[in-house]
């Protein structure tokens, strides 16, 4: 099963929506707190469906569990934590969530999970997939994070 992850800041729209198209990404899944951000330009929650629909044949959801609280990401944007505080922190709400029970695994093949950060590295999008894989206990998952 191929899941992608990708963010869309330091990319404008024709490389965003060129790496969704090319790599035949099936459907988007919004992981991020806030969707609606005058910040997020092509990527605000209702363009970004639209742009999906028509540019990629895309399908876009949003799935809030998914993302940090506002407390802890605020926390981590200000310097207030560490990444592996944030990452310990954010591991510790998806395991109250139960993510692993209430995310079908239909949902990430061929999908792309999606937050600003540019880099995968630092970002909670890598988290979930991570922690979806290994509660889902499974190798199947073939995650390719497009840059």
């Amino acid at each position: 099963m191929k899941t992608f992850t990708i963010g869309f800041t330091q990319k404008n729209a024709s490389k965003f929506f060129s790496l969704i198209k090319n790599n035949n990404v099936s459907r988007v899944i919004d992981v991020r707190l806030n969707n609606v951000s005058q910040l997020a330009g092509f990527a605000k929650r209702d363009d970004l469906k639209f742009f999906l629909t028509e540019l990629c044949g895309a399908d876009y959801v949003h799935i809030g569990d998914l993302a940090p609280t506002k407390i802890m990401l605020d926390a981590y944007k200000t310097k207030a934590i560490t990444w592996d505080s944030y990452a310990d922190k954010f591991l510790n709400l998806m395991s109250q969530r139960r993510i692993e029970t209430s995310i079908n695994p239909s949902l990430l093949e061929g999908g792309c999970l999606l937050c600003s950060e540019d880099n995968p590295h630092h970002c909670h999008r890598r988290l979930v997939v991570e922690y979806l894989k290994q509660h889902w206990n499974t190798t199947d998952i073939e995650v390719i994070h497009l840059t």
